[in-house]
């Protein structure tokens, strides 16, 4: 019998924005939080173009990075940012439940309510990356990162590349790059929580120069990925 699968999108570093309650602590730094630390330009127009031509559920934070990052575990150095980790201990704790405990927990119990359903889950996790770090430039214009110990997540990985390469002739596609996808982050995370039958983690990571630039270029981008994607999921192409 044919599992069926079930697709959940989520958005970690869907914006900029500062709670009220932790304004001060970024006052004169404000142009940092447009810049790629602060947040992924791009990545939640993304994801609710994905989750709305799929009717999928979508999980998505809008408050900056540079508060907490909702894609480092606790106990990550990367957990919080300068303006945060020097805070108290009850005032980091308050970060964890009120901005980052929300969305992590929301997005692990949906999709463990669909693997108990019996649905094979396909959670894409929606990110973009900087052209240029520290000087060195990126080379790459859409990557998907996945644990290549996961033969699923290989063949999800591998089958939505083709499929996307098709559609978007002359870009640069990677896989597992600029980071690694078995580092530490939210899919990591759920991986522990499920075998690779029941649950594969894919973060989908663009250039933000797509973004930058706008117009018809990020347009056919983000019509080529929901199309592969659907090809992959067996799907009609989306209206």
């Amino acid at each position: 019998m044919t599992v069926p699968q079930c697709l959940v999108i989520s958005c970690e570093h869907g914006g900029r924005e500062v709670p009220p309650a932790y304004a001060a602590l970024f006052q004169g730094h404000e142009a940092l939080l447009d810049t790629h630390r602060g947040w992924d330009p791009g990545a939640l127009e993304l994801a609710r173009q994905m989750a709305d031509a799929f009717a999928a559920p979508l999980h998505a934070s809008t408050t900056t990075r540079l508060l907490v990052d909702l894609n480092r575990s606790v106990g990550h150095r990367q957990l919080y940012s300068e303006f945060t980790r020097g805070q108290d201990r009850t005032r980091r704790e308050a970060i964890l439940r009120d901005h980052y405990r929300p969305h992590r927990e929301a997005v692990e119990a949906r999709i463990g309510q669909l693997i108990t359903s019996g649905c094979q889950v396909i959670h894409v996790a929606s990110h973009s990356f900087t052209p240029c770090l520290n000087g060195v430039v990126r080379r790459a214009d859409v990557a998907w990162l996945y644990d290549p110990r996961r033969p699923a997540e290989v063949r999800w990985a591998e089958q939505w590349l083709k499929a996307f390469a098709g559609r978007a002739p002359g870009l640069a596609l990677r896989r597992n790059y600029p980071y690694e996808g078995r580092g530490d982050g939210l899919t990591a995370l759920l991986r522990t929580r499920h075998g690779d039958t029941d649950y594969v983690g894919i973060e989908l990571e663009v250039n933000q120069r797509f973004v930058a630039s706008g117009g018809e270029p990020w347009r056919r981008l983000r019509i080529a990925l929901i199309e592969s994607l659907a090809a992959v999921l067996g799907l009609p192409r989306p209206g």
